[in-house]
C-alpha cells in the first residue's frame, strides 16, 4: 500500500476514535477510575488502598524534564502533608523497565511509592501527555487535573490538598 494512502487512512481512524477516547477521560467529580500496581518496593496497591486518604496520583517518566521539576515538589507536600491522610503514588510510564525507575527514586529523594504502569491504566486515566497528576478526595472522586507543571500549578494543588484535608 502507498505510504501516503498508509498515512491518511491511519489519521482518519485516529480522528474517529478520538471521541470515543475524549470520552474515557475522567473529568472532576467522577469516582477515579480503578487500578492495581506493583510498587518497586514489591508492595500491591490499588485505589481501594487510598479510601479515606487524600490521594495525589503522578503519572511520570525518568526522562522527562517536568516531571523531575515537579518531584521535588511532591516530595515536600509528602513530608508536610503525610501524616495529615495525604498520600502520592508515582505512576511511571516509562518503557525501559523497574531497573531506570529503581535508580531514579533515590537520585531524586522520593519519599512515597512509585510503580510501574501498563498502557491499559494509562488509557483509563487518559494520559496524552505527562506529568498528569490527578488529586482524588477521600471518596476516591476525581477533585482536579494538573497537566504539566509549573510553580502556580504546585501552589494550586496545595491549595486544594490543605481544603481536602479539612474535609
Amino acid at each position: 500500500m502507498n505510504l501516503v494512502i498508509r498515512r491518511t487512512l491511519t489519521f482518519l481512524a485516529v480522528l474517529l476514535l478520538l471521541p470515543a477516547m475524549a470520552l474515557a477521560i475522567p473529568k472532576k467529580g467522577e469516582p477515579a477510575p480503578p487500578f492495581k500496581v506493583t510498587t518497586t518496593s514489591g508492595q500491591q496497591v490499588s485505589l481501594n488502598n487510598y479510601k479515606g486518604y487524600v490521594l495525589v496520583l503522578d503519572f511520570f517518566a525518568t526522562w522527562c524534564p517536568p516531571c523531575k521539576a515537579s518531584i521535588p515538589h511532591l516530595v515536600g507536600l509528602n513530608k508536610k502533608y503525610g501524616k495529615q491522610g495525604l498520600q502520592i503514588l508515582g505512576m511511571s510510564v516509562d518503557d525501559d523497565g523497574e531497573g531506570e525507575i529503581k535508580r531514579f527514586i533515590p537520585e531524586k529523594g522520593i519519599n512515597y511509592p512509585v510503580a510501574l504502569v501498563d498502557s491499559e491504566i494509562q488509557g483509563d486515566y487518559g494520559i496524552r501527555s505527562i506529568p498528569t497528576m490527578y488529586l482524588v478526595n477521600k471518596k476516591g472522586i476525581i477533585v482536579d487535573k494538573y497537566m504539566g507543571f509549573s510553580d502556580e500549578t504546585g501552589q494550586a494543588m496545595e491549595t486544594a490538598i490543605k481544603r481536602l484535608l479539612a474535609e
